[in-house]
């Protein structure tokens, strides 16, 4: 199959469009809106299609009314469905309905039509009694301009699902943040308390970041990852800078908020007189407990060196967990290589022992190892060879020519750091 890319509607795409209703009329499910409301809509409201070669295999139109968008017509060429097509044209429809202000957009489908899972893909939800689906969209025009000036963003759905292997970890995060994040209302019954902040930490590249940006994407929420390095420059000063970036996310209603490296603003303060950054720590220690005080918001502080932390940031009232974040098992390593096999290589390839001379590897180590594994058997091809894809050769000696960026001491450090400051 041809690759296919979505993009707004032009005036001669409406005969596809037509083409598209009459195909779904034809199939014996009578559209709830008219050809003329469709067309209407596609003219004066919002419109994509998907497009493969030029030539278009989707359509999705919406038309606004008020604080709601509804969505009129959504139709996927009967030879493209299952490939993503469907999903990714209502989420299309989604950001273009956000810029224009609604915060709802909804869909009325025949009763007859059975399959939704294009709708349920996006993130809709059926109402009971009427085949009525919409979906909340959480950041709307105003909240989507200050979004954007604090460099922050409405992340993917699907990262969570992502995130491969790390069963142990995903599955604590999963019942400890995600859980009572997403369900207030038990969380309230229960007697459990929605965490507000929380650290990871681990040795460089274990995925830290990737895992506060997956629960933001788990959640729905904002995304805002605040860099003490670019805060510097700001003529406030640091520790200015850095109560104004608060006090604007303040203002976002959903937000995950992530400090890479906080020791660089929370390192232990000494000296007489008191360095530069003691006033830096003095001010994020006020902060955190402000921003425990507004609910629909985590702050995620993310760390490779929790040994160096100011003692008074890691206390209890501070931070709900304290979260270790280690190196991949080897399930977790093993799901990892899968997604850098190609598809004919993937039958052939010896995995467990591939998986098993990784053993150390970070994420990111496992990445250059099969990228350059793959790149030594192209380039094999090229040269003369059999062109059968990467082997297990191939991949057994990426692994020994990687240099894992965790050696052995810094393993056996983190092991006692979970001793000493895990708290989960």
């Amino acid at each position: 199959m041809p690759a296919w890319r979505i993009r707004d509607a032009h005036a001669e795409d409406l005969e596809a469009v037509v083409r598209l209703w009459e195909r779904s009329r034809a199939a014996g499910v009578e559209p709830v809106y008219a050809l003329a409301e469709v067309l209407t809509s596609a003219t004066e409201d919002i419109a994509v299609v998907a497009t493969a070669q030029d030539l278009i295999v989707g359509a999705a139109v919406a038309r606004r009314a008020h604080n709601q968008a509804w969505v009129v017509f959504h139709g996927v060429d009967d030879a493209w469905h299952g490939l993503g097509i469907g999903p990714g044209l209502l989420r299309a429809v989604e950001t273009r309905v956000a810029e224009a202000g609604p915060s709802t957009l909804s869909a009325l489908v025949p009763g007859e039509q059975t399959h939704l899972d294009a709708f349920r893909d996006a993130g809709f939800e059926e109402k009971k009694a009427v085949r009525y689906l919409e979906r909340r969209i959480r950041v709307q025009r105003e909240e989507m301009v200050l979004l954007e000036e604090l460099g922050g963003r409405v992340l993917p759905r699907g990262l969570w699902d992502g995130v491969a292997g790390m069963r142990h970890e995903k599955d604590l995060i999963e019942r400890r943040l995600v859980l009572p994040l997403a369900e207030p209302a038990l969380a309230d019954r229960f007697g459990v308390a929605p965490p507000r902040a929380v650290v990871m930490f681990g040795p460089p590249g274990t995925g830290k970041t990737t895992f506060a940006k997956a629960i933001a994407s788990r959640l729905d929420w904002s995304f805002v990852e605040v860099f003490p390095s670019r805060l510097a420059a700001d003529p406030a000063g640091l520790a200015g800078a850095l109560r104004d970036t608060f006090h604007r996310i303040a203002e976002l209603e959903h937000a995950v908020v992530l400090i890479d490296e906080v020791e660089e603003i929370a390192s232990h303060r000494r000296g007489d007189p008191p360095s530069p950054l003691q006033g830096v720590t003095n001010e994020l220690l006020k902060l955190i407990p402000a921003f425990r005080e507004r609910p629909d918001r985590l702050l995620v502080c993310a760390t490779n060196f929790i040994r160096s932390l100011d003692s008074a940031f890691l206390r209890h009232g501070r931070f709900d967990y304290v979260i270790p974040i280690g190196l991949p098992d080897a399930e977790a390593r093993a799901a990892i290589w899968a997604r850098f096999l190609p598809p004919a290589a993937a039958q052939s390839v010896d995995v467990d022992a591939v998986v098993a001379a990784s053993d150390g590897f970070t994420p990111a180590d496992i990445e250059f190892a099969a990228r350059r594994a793959n790149q030594a058997a192209l380039e094999a091809a090229v040269d003369g060879g059999d062109g059968a894809g990467p082997s297990t050769e191939h991949y057994l000696a990426a692994v020994a020519a990687t240099r894992a960026t965790v050696s052995a001491q810094v393993a056996g450090e983190f092991a006692e750091d979970i001793e000493t400051f895990g708290r989960v």
